[in-house]
């Protein structure tokens, strides 16, 4: 399947990592990709830490096993739009508070090692760095970690130096990872995701001042995510455009009640006042996110996270390829007017001002 349009955003493509199962076709990289190419889609993007879509060390290793999974791609019909981290990313920082929980996304030889499963995220993240040059890739998809996430809210009152602390420690652990995404030509994006402490433009802001303003630090636009926390998500695209390297479209809603709002009351996602929907089932505004995006300039891929408490996956992959496609926008290639217009010089400027009339 060929892409919609050759200029603007790209698409539709699908995130794989809802979709992968233990049953076929979802159990395999070439029949999965199969399969969304039937339902719409060409591209997608991989979840580089699970084997069933790829080796990531040898990917890390191999010119040829990574244009043998390209291979695999495109003889499905699809292109692979980006290597997603978002697991080894989650490692790079961990609250105490959280190890337990997050010691099953670790290998089991690491689990109840904290140093240990810090430095196997590290090298993960070197890997995919690596993994994403060989593949031809410009960008990867990665969670910051946490280290601060306990203190969100401020009671009890936070100690004066504890952000500043944990942010510096953060920068510390990412600046290298950062450097080595600069040498292999490859943009880290961070999805600004509560839980982490990179969840929203100020944290993104304070994280980027730590790291010297990098140039592969970048942003995956996730919208979602922003209307759950009650931001102006369209004002962050006129604000952040610059650093928005990856597109995720994904929909949501939020339906605050006399019971609960932005915190959600400890209550499941189907009871939750902010809950995740199939695209087009919530309130996101797209039509504008993706003039907005094409307006500055954005021509990575318009990406489907499938995410919803009500609509089964498999329907709600079949309408985003849909929606995404009717959402494309082939950026004009010259102003409206031009059939009106003249021909210019400075000569001719200066005369239509009146500048070297005859006094």
């Amino acid at each position: 399947m060929t892409q919609e349009t050759s200029r603007g955003i790209r698409g539709p493509g699908l995130f794989l990592a809802q979709f992968l199962d233990e049953a076929a076709p979802f159990d395999r990289l070439d029949t999965l990709a199969g399969w969304a190419a039937e339902k719409g889609y060409c591209g997608v993007q991989l979840p580089s830490g699970d084997a069933r879509c790829m080796d990531l060390t040898l990917a890390a290793e191999s010119q040829t096993y990574c244009d043998e999974l390209k291979g695999t791609c495109e003889a499905a019909g699809v292109e692979i739009t980006e290597l997603s981290a978002h697991i080894q990313g989650q490692l790079v920082a961990v609250h105490p508070a959280c190890n337990e929980l997050f010691d099953t996304f670790a290998p089991k030889a690491l689990q109840g090692d904290p140093k240990a499963r810090t430095e196997w995220a590290v090298e993960q993240m070197h890997l995919v760095a690596r993994a994403s040059e060989r593949l031809g890739l410009t960008s990867a998809a990665a969670f910051s970690g946490a280290l601060l996430w306990p203190f969100l809210y401020p009671w009890p009152q936070r100690p004066p130096g504890l952000v500043d602390e944990g942010f510096a420690e953060l920068t510390k652990r990412w600046r290298p990872i950062l450097d080595r995404f600069d040498e292999a030509g490859v943009d880290l994006c961070f999805e600004l995701h509560p839980g982490e402490d990179l969840h929203d433009g100020a944290t993104f802001e304070r994280f980027l001042d730590g790291v010297d303003h990098h140039p592969r630090a970048k942003i995956l636009y996730d919208p979602s995510h922003l209307l759950l926390q009650q931001l102006d998500y369209l004002g962050f695209i006129d604000r952040y455009h610059d650093r928005i390297g990856m597109f995720h479209v994904k929909d949501a809603e939020f339906r605050p009640d006399a019971r609960s709002g932005v915190y959600g009351g400890y209550q499941d996602w189907i009871d939750r006042p902010g809950r995740f929907r199939s695209l087009g089932d919530g309130q996101i505004d797209f039509k504008t996110i993706f003039s907005k995006l094409t307006q500055y300039g954005y021509d990575g891929w318009a990406v489907l996270e499938w995410e919803c408490c009500l609509k089964e996956a498999t329907q709600g992959a079949v309408e985003g390829a849909d929606f995404i496609k009717s959402h494309l926008i082939q950026r004009a290639e010259k102003a409206f007017d031009d059939f009106a217009g003249g021909e210019s010089s400075p000569a001719r400027n200066r005369l239509l001002l009146g500048l070297d009339a005859a006094n």
